[in-house]
């Protein structure tokens, strides 16, 4: 059975990644307007050159998340493996572009997706050595018509407003093909005793105003048809963290080893 899944996916998967020409070219004739909640909240952070220049440094991404940036990277990396197509859903500072285009190696491919075109300049820059890498302009609440191996949200959902996590949340999970997975790395709350949950507290109320909607509640919370995928869920660093797969459940073969017309093994 593991067989015949394994050849029904490489008959539906997409045979070759893009060509270099077609890496340069965003998936939208016209550029999405920027979202109002990026530029009322986090131009200081994703809008400005100087700010992009600061802040992408391993030092200050790993201090930002108490020492845990590695840690998360390495994590989410192991989920996918060698040869596969992969959504990552924003722009990402620090190394884990880089590090998913090495862990998918020259047969897989990754499509890097933000909303900002300073994000996307300044990640082509960063990404200029992989052959396997596109980075384009697009909403991850519509990150397009191709589907894949697996997705990854690093640090996003913390970011947005509580109706385009809803959003982001499904169009990921629309994204990939049936056995593919959705990795989701974020907050969320911290056990009682944690020292760091005031200060925590206090950067969410100052600094990160829509984090609140992710740490009340579950990701799978988010989604429409969370019955249709089959969740894992860990927490790390005292719950601070947390690590969510959602792994999309296997199509039904029909009769005769054709693909049924439901598409999808619902929970029961």
């Amino acid at each position: 059975m593991e067989a015949r899944h394994e050849v029904q996916r490489r008959q539906i998967r997409k045979p070759d990644h893009p060509t270099l020409p077609e890496l340069a070219e965003p998936l939208h004739a016209e550029v999405p307007p920027l979202p109002a909640y990026l530029v009322d909240t986090y131009s200081w952070a994703y809008l400005r050159p100087r700010s992009l220049r600061l802040l992408d440094r391993h030092l200050v991404v790993n201090g930002i998340l108490w020492g845990n940036y590695h840690a998360l990277v390495r994590a989410a990396c192991r989920e996918f493996a060698k040869g596969d197509h992969v959504l990552q859903a924003a722009s990402v500072y620090g190394n884990l572009s880089s590090r998913l285009a090495t862990r998918i190696g020259a047969d897989g491919f990754l499509d890097v997706i933000d909303v900002a075109p300073v994000q996307v300049a300044h990640c082509r820059r960063k990404l200029a050595g992989h052959d396997n890498v596109r980075v384009r302009v697009a909403d991850a609440a519509i990150p397009g018509k191709f589907q894949y191996d697996a997705a990854c949200c690093f640090f996003l959902l913390h970011e947005v407003p509580d109706a385009q996590k809803r959003q982001i949340v499904n169009a990921l999970l629309a994204a990939v093909r049936p056995g593919g997975k959705v990795v989701f790395v974020d907050y969320h709350r911290p056990v009682r005793w944690h020292p760091l949950r005031p200060v925590m507290a206090a950067v969410f109320r100052w600094l990160e105003p829509y984090a609140a909607g992710l740490v009340s509640r579950s990701i799978m919370e988010f989604a429409d048809r969370a019955q249709d995928f089959h969740w894992r869920k860990e927490t790390r660093f005292g719950g601070l963290y947390q690590m969510v797969v959602a792994q999309a459940r296997r199509c039904e073969l029909a009769v005769g080893g054709g693909m049924a017309q439901s598409g999808i093994v619902r929970a029961t």
